[in-house]
């Protein structure tokens, strides 16, 4: 598989603060912490793991929405993370984000037609004449009249605006999208247009996705690859129906085991589920992260972390001392 997107040692670290005018550094926060994958030009690396564990700081850094603390994010061999903010303007045009709540992403003062033109707006591409074309275009390709160009947001459904957001994000013809949460929210029905819409999406203009969900059902049906994300760091990257059908980290099994509606072939592990909330990102636990909470935690779990490598498995890796199946990981 080309690394048409290679994420090598991505790291975020930001300073946790308190207090009023005179706001004191509490520590720092371990966002992200050593990130590496690849994503081959149209495919889908779906992100899942548990709230607050980066995986929308992840999507914003390969966007360079936050800039990364160390690493190096390269598409098709360029590093971004190597340019000044006038030499990554040209970049920013091939990659866009689909947020999680489409309203709070838009003026609502602006009409539709408005809110699809701006990135074309920002990149100074086409006449004012030609953007407004362009934004009518998406609309009809979003299923929705291109007449309501003149419509404000508000005036939209959820399921609606969301379509809304994704003809934004394509208005500049990108390669890349990160799609945070974009079916959260939206009843079943409405999810799985959205979802039907993206696949044909991708299969039309060779999209890549990064999709980031909660929903294990949702990521199943978009993703080729799944990485799982735990504190910041990923501790088990599959492709979807091995990561499904057989999960090798403890963290992965307790997320699958969690979703009971969840076709996964009599494949569940029943392991008891974690113990507590995640630890502190300020402050991780020494070794595997996941230790503190892990059922089959041993010693050597809390004094060493566990280096993502082969399960034996093709294009299957994990973090983890011991796998709940026989790999041949090396602890």
């Amino acid at each position: 598989m080309n690394a048409w997107l290679d994420v090598r040692q991505l790291s975020v670290r930001f300073n946790a603060s308190q207090g009023g005018l005179l706001r004191k550094t509490q520590g720092t926060v371990h966002a992200l912490s050593e990130v590496d994958f690849t994503l081959a030009k149209g495919e889908t690396l779906g992100l899942i793991g548990e709230s607050g564990s980066g995986k929308s700081t992840l999507g914003r850094a390969v966007l360079h929405l936050n800039r990364p603390s160390d690493g190096h994010v390269l598409l098709e061999g360029t590093d971004l993370t190597a340019l000044s903010e006038r030499d990554m303007r040209p970049f920013r045009r091939r990659m866009q984000m689909v947020f999680q709540d489409p309203f709070d992403s838009m003026n609502p003062r602006m009409t539709v037609g408005e809110i699809i033109a701006e990135p074309l707006r920002l990149q100074r591409i086409g006449s004012a004449t030609e953007r407004r074309a362009r934004s009518a275009e998406l609309l009809s390709r979003m299923g929705l009249d291109p007449a309501g160009i003149q419509r404000y947001p508000g005036q939209y459904s959820g399921g609606q605006r969301q379509r809304i957001a994704i003809a934004r994000a394509l208005a500049t013809n990108p390669d890349l999208l990160v799609l945070d949460e974009p079916t959260s929210g939206l009843d079943v029905s409405m999810q799985a247009r959205i979802l039907n819409l993206l696949r044909d999406l991708q299969g039309e203009f060779s999209l890549s996705y990064l999709f980031i969900s909660h929903d294990l059902g949702a990521v199943t049906y978009l993703a080729q690859r799944i990485a799982v994300l735990y504190l910041g760091r990923i501790v088990e990257l599959a492709p979807t129906q091995t990561l499904i059908r057989n999960p090798a980290h403890p963290y992965t099994a307790s997320l699958l085991d969690a979703l009971p509606a969840l076709a996964r072939a009599g494949t569940e592990t029943h392991l008891p589920p974690p113990q507590g909330e995640p630890p502190s990102p300020i402050n991780p636990p020494s070794g595997c992260a996941f230790h503190p909470r892990c059922p089959k935690a041993q010693a050597i779990c809390r004094e060493r972390r566990p280096a993502l490598s082969s399960s034996g498995e093709t294009g299957h890796t994990i973090a983890c001392h011991f796998p709940l199946h026989a790999t041949s990981h090396a602890a």
